[in-house]
């Protein structure tokens, strides 16, 4: 299987019927929750030999790499931002032990590049986007291939100024929504995507808009339903055209279940241009992938949640079992076969940098000792309490996994299960305990006599390697707040 494509949306067909079986064998578990909120223990069957779901392509992230102003306050002029920031070392050490996860190969598998924020150098036209300082293209391309990231999830938080009501990138919305505008536009992001792609890079999910009933103090568009749905009716056919293999995403908040959703699901000709439905349930709580069904709509169409943080600039103990439980619900319940955080890195002055990373650099302007005092100037450090939440899915969920049903005795909250067989045939199961106080004992058949080695992770623990336990049935007591991943040895 190659590196790149491997998993491309020109199998539509494929995927979309994937969704619909997927979705129905989802909805199937959903009916028997208990509300059981303080049990101790639970018995657990992993259908390996005839509960074959969704493949599960890997997950995402998303790339800082210019400026924004602490708590997303503006665009600053400072040139700054991942990898651009970072000596030489420290980005071998980020693509290494961040982007591949600790593995030889790939970790993550899509890059979100926020167009109009991120990546918001201009023409002279003010029409076309360019990387804005020296080399940032070129940067782009050597991350993606040294950390051996598939491709490009492209997605505009603004289009470039020359096409906004107010000239900026910042609030108003397109000047004109006639045919011979549209047409234009549409033009104009086919030459963006054609720029990047000169520049190295590739592209692997393409998104009109952000959040688009949102303005915001950084890079914004705003679309009402019929706005939208005119725009992606005369942009997309044309994203489809020149590249095919590119995922297009709708509408990058609600999905199907807002009015911009319901828009283009009263439009044939706009429904047939959305391979996937994408969703911001940001920081939420994972059981609302238990008691939401995100596929009722969907159409036969793929759902999944392509950002989530934490939006009160901080994260905890909890969150660090909520975010595993997050990525295992949205693909168990939900059939998701991907799933985005926020940054990989922030910057260490910025205030939502707890709540939105994985990690935290310090640049090489920023001279303030009082934070973060041992981090030297383009270096980065890990942010654990969100790392260790989703470390062990880069690390022991290769692309192209294959999630297999668990039959549970309850349908706990606080204590979940996932099952996959990696591409090799490899059988993997990830369980947690989001209880800060009792421990949880699973006891669970996995139809082999194999040994299964396990690794720990916790808000301070990643990747502490456990003894090797026997099947076919394995007793295993979880810790509170900790996620473990049991890989079949061999």
């Amino acid at each position: 299987m190659s590196l790149h494509g491997s998993q491309g949306p020109s199998r539509r067909s494929i995927l979309r019927g994937a969704a619909v079986a997927g979705a129905a064998a989802a909805l199937s578990s959903v009916v028997n929750l208990s509300t059981a909120q303080a049990a101790t223990s639970g018995a657990y069957t992993i259908r390996f030999d005839s509960g074959r779901r969704q493949t599960i392509w890997g997950l995402g992230f998303e790339i800082q790499s210019d400026s924004i102003g602490s708590n997303n306050e503006g665009l600053p002029d400072t040139v700054s931002g991942v990898p651009y920031d970072l000596t030489d070392s420290e980005r071998t050490r980020f693509y290494n032990e961040m982007l591949k996860g600790g593995r030889s190969d790939r970790g993550f598998r899509y890059c979100r590049l926020a167009m109009g924020l991120y990546y918001r150098g201009l023409d002279p036209t003010k029409k076309l986007m360019r990387g804005r300082y020296p080399g940032q293209t070129a940067l782009l391309a050597d991350m993606c291939d040294r950390a051996g990231v598939e491709g490009l999830s492209v997605e505009y938080w603004s289009p470039a100024p020359g096409w906004k009501s107010n000239d900026s990138y910042i609030g108003g919305t397109l000047k004109s929504f006639e045919p011979a505008f549209l047409d234009q536009f549409g033009d104009a992001l086919v030459a963006d995507l054609d720029y990047l792609t000169a520049g190295g890079l590739r592209i692997s999910q393409w998104g009109l808009q952000n959040e688009p009933r949102y303005s915001t103090p950084y890079s914004s568009c705003v679309y009402n339903a019929e706005q939208y749905l005119k725009t992606f009716k005369a942009v997309a056919p044309k994203i489809r055209a020149k590249y095919p293999n590119a995922l297009i995403t709708a509408d990058s908040q609600d999905g199907w279940g807002g009015a911009i959703g319901g828009a283009l699901l009263g439009d044939a000709a706009a429904l047939d241009l959305v391979d996937a439905w994408t969703y911001h349930r940001i920081g939420y709580d994972s059981n609302y992938q238990i008691d939401n069904d995100f596929n009722r709509l969907a159409q036969g169409k793929i759902v999944f949640n392509n950002e989530f943080e934490y939006l009160d600039n901080k994260t905890s103990d909890w969150r660090t079992i909520n975010t595993a439980q997050s990525i295992m619900n949205w693909m168990t319940f939900q059939n998701s076969p991907t799933w985005y955080w926020l940054h990989a890195l922030k910057p260490i002055a910025n205030a939502e940098a707890p709540g939105y990373s994985l990690g935290f650099w310090r640049p090489p302007h920023d001279t303030d000792f009082s934070r973060f005092p041992d981090l030297k100037p383009g270096h980065w450090t890990w942010n654990a309490q969100n790392w260790n939440g989703l470390a062990g899915f880069v690390k022991y969920m290769p692309w192209d996994s294959v999630r297999y049903h668990v039959e549970e005795s309850t349908t706990q909250r606080d204590q979940r299960i996932m099952a996959w067989k990696t591409p090799a045939g490899k059988p993997v199961f990830a369980i947690t305990n989001r209880s800060a106080t009792e421990s949880f004992t699973y006891t669970i058949d996995t139809q082999t006599a194999a040994a299964f080695e396990g690794h720990r992770y916790s808000p301070t623990i990643n990747d502490q390697r456990l003894a090797t336990k026997a099947g076919p049935t394995l007793t295993i007591t979880v810790p509170p707040l900790s996620v473990e991943f049991w890989v079949r040895t061999p």
